[in-house]
């Protein structure tokens, strides 16, 4: 297994580790560089700047996205580990003074599960973790470092006040990792809506439409109603075909072919636009078999969302 120890403030430590989400977004102030160290479901440690020379916590990484940070704000909003879209930017700022952009693209870290140790179980860096590394270091744990920062982490998620019921165990199992964790780990709402806009190729399922700022990752059944947040119960919908989906003007069939409703004419007088998309098949749909539309979730949404 490998584990990455990444180097991050103590003041989006210190944020997050109060706010206690379900997930978090390690970002860094470029996306250019693409994050490849680790696979979905692996530990992702959180080492903090000198002079805190600790590893204090960590989750399971998720995915590595490119977003601007409007985006990254809508997605996570304080699970990034600042107050708001302006603070967020702001930091950026301090790292890329130079870059005028308005809405500048950071490297997003999608991490799952987060924990945050108490102060008192703080695990010392391990002697190879040199102290001018500026973003982090992969450890494995076949390596006797490795094994080593592993069972010491290990040993502070069982004994710190924050540890996650069965945590450990999970982390032991090898079907937690890649597509397992994508599958069945415990993901957030930020994490479906990067995994959902990936896998459809930041495009509209529908129009073919790939302005990010207005793309959207649709629930098929919604989460409130015990709908997961998994690629397979998602679809990437422009806004305004987000609305109608959620509202039951439109659907998508078990053949992945888009229905719009004679209500959305005869309720709104209107809706040419959406009508010459109706009987189409999607345009753009996830490469991966595993990450296309459930059957199951889409026959829920013809049957009680559709209006008919």
């Amino acid at each position: 297994m490998k584990l990455w120890v990444g180097v991050t403030d103590k003041n989006w430590f210190d944020h997050l580790s109060i706010l206690s989400p379900d997930e978090v977004n390690f970002w860094q102030p470029s996306g250019s560089k693409t994050f490849r160290a680790l696979q979905p479901g692996e530990p992702f440690l959180f080492k903090l700047h000198a002079p805190h020379n600790y590893i204090v916590g960590g989750g399971s990484f998720v995915r590595y996205s490119a977003l601007p940070a409007s985006l990254a704000w809508e997605a996570f909003q304080r699970k990034n580990g600042v107050n708001s879209l302006d603070e967020l930017v702001a930091r950026v700022r301090r790292y890329r003074p130079n870059d005028e952009a308005l809405d500048p693209v950071i490297g997003c870290n999608v991490l799952a599960e987060p924990f945050f140790l108490d102060q008192r179980k703080w695990i010392p860096i391990p002697e190879s973790f040199a102290l001018n590394i500026v973003s982090g270091k992969t450890y494995d744990t076949n390596t006797s470092d490795g094994a080593n920062l592993w069972a010491a982490v290990r040993e502070a998620m069982t004994q710190t006040a924050v540890a996650k019921d069965a945590a450990v165990a999970e982390y032991e199992s090898e079907e937690r990792y890649g597509e397992a964790f994508l599958t069945r780990g415990r993901l957030g709402q930020g994490a479906f809506r990067v995994l959902v806009t990936d896998a459809y190729q930041r495009r509209c399922a529908v129009t073919g439409e790939r302005t990010l700022p207005v793309l959207e990752a649709a629930h098929i059944k919604p989460y409130a109603l015990s709908g997961p947040h998994r690629i397979h119960n998602g679809i990437l919908l422009r806004s305004d075909l987000h609305k109608l989906f959620d509202l039951g003007y439109v659907t998508v069939t078990p053949d992945l072919r888009l229905e719009v409703s004679p209500r959305l004419k005869a309720e709104w007088e209107n809706g040419r636009e959406y009508y010459a998309y109706h009987g189409h098949e999607l345009k753009f749909r996830p490469v991966e078999k595993l990450h296309l539309p459930n059957r199951e979730y889409l026959t829920w949404h013809n049957e009680n969302r559709f209006r008919a």
